[in-house]
């Protein structure tokens, strides 16, 4: 049973639930169950209607909003409790203080919502609401950083959170790529539903699918828009989005950036074992990797393709494309240990 399908059960129910009870009062009132029973009926209506409008507000917002509106109406209460409109008839003080009630709830409302927690302290001194540590906020994957695969050892290490939110329309978007007739679409999918599953299972990672479509838009609009409701950071491979989120302030993680932040620094003079694996593209040149990707070339060293050999790092380059590392043979070292 999908969450979906449990909250559309809940909204058949309730509305009927509504029926009987117009019923039933209208039956004790009227002799008459008709009348009541639509009441009822469209009362209930109302009232998912209302739900319905309201599901993209987040219970941290509804509590806020809550919040501002007791301390609009005890404003309102204080304002309208004084002596000023005592010599007014009882139609202009009432609806006078109709209108103190409804400015002041409003306000109150849409400044608490406006307001961030440190905020709060001001009109409460000594009560401060507890800072949300990085480890428990929550973050908001998309399909990039799924597909990735490598999100559940970075969950699992703890330096992120462990909470992951995937929005319905992130898993419509791999389903649709693990139906797609194109191969290499559909295994890219595939391979996300195969790791949305793996986190699912794992007992270290609490997944969540979030219901809310976030309205219209693209797929990254909609990611945004869906960050900033649930107030959780962006988790992305790509860096346009990241961009994007970032110029919105919503926080974003593109793994790429920690990838690169986690490199090891290698510097002239440096000493290293290195697998020699194709030419370079001078005749006497061999090039190896690190295990992070990064290119180094050997000089002198093209006879030497298929062994693991000693190098001295001569110098270091940034490219466009990335690091570029240029190393030399050790000197009186053995290179003539072959890989297995």
């Amino acid at each position: 049973m999908t969450p979906l399908f449990t909250v559309n059960l809940l909204r058949v129910l309730f509305v009927t639930f509504c029926g009987v009870v117009g019923a039933s009062i209208s039956s004790e009132l009227l002799d008459r169950t008709l009348p009541g029973l639509l009441v009822g009926f469209v009362f209930g209506l109302l009232v998912v209607l209302v739900d319905r409008l309201l599901k993209g507000i987040s219970l941290r917002a509804f509590s806020s909003a809550t919040f501002g509106l007791l301390l609009g109406l005890i404003f309102a209460s204080l304002l309208s409790g004084s002596q000023v409109l005592r010599f007014q008839s009882e139609t202009v003080q009432w609806s006078v203080r109709l209108g103190v009630y409804v400015v002041f709830a409003y306000f109150g409302m849409m400044l608490a919502m406006r307001s961030n927690r440190d905020e709060f302290s001001l009109i409460i001194p000594y009560v401060r609401f507890t800072r949300e540590t990085v480890e428990h906020e929550p973050l908001l994957v998309d399909t990039s950083a799924i597909i990735d695969g490598r999100i559940a050892e970075l969950c699992a290490t703890g330096f992120v959170s462990r909470a992951l939110i995937v929005p319905r329309f992130v898993l419509t978007e791999l389903q649709a790529l693990a139906d797609s007739r194109e191969p290499i679409k559909r295994e890219r999918g595939r391979r996300g539903l195969d790791i949305l599953n793996q986190l699912q299972r794992s007992r270290e990672i609490e997944l969540t699918i979030h219901e809310s479509e976030s309205g219209e838009g693209s797929v990254d609009d909609r990611l945004v828009r869906t960050a900033k409701l649930l107030q959780a950071r962006l988790l992305t491979n790509d860096n346009s989005l990241c961009q994007v989120a970032r110029l919105q302030q919503v926080g974003a993680l593109n793994l790429n950036d920690l990838t690169r932040a986690l490199r090891p620094i290698v510097l002239a003079g440096d000493e290293m074992e290195l697998q020699l694996v194709k030419e370079g593209r001078d005749p006497h040149q061999a090039v190896g990797y690190l295990p992070d990707g990064t290119m180094i070339v050997i000089n002198h060293a093209r006879s030497l393709i298929g062994k693991t050999v000693k190098i001295v790092v001569s110098s270091t380059l940034q490219t466009a494309g990335g690091r570029l590392i240029f190393g030399e043979l050790k000197a009186g070292a053995d290179q003539i240990s072959f890989v297995r």
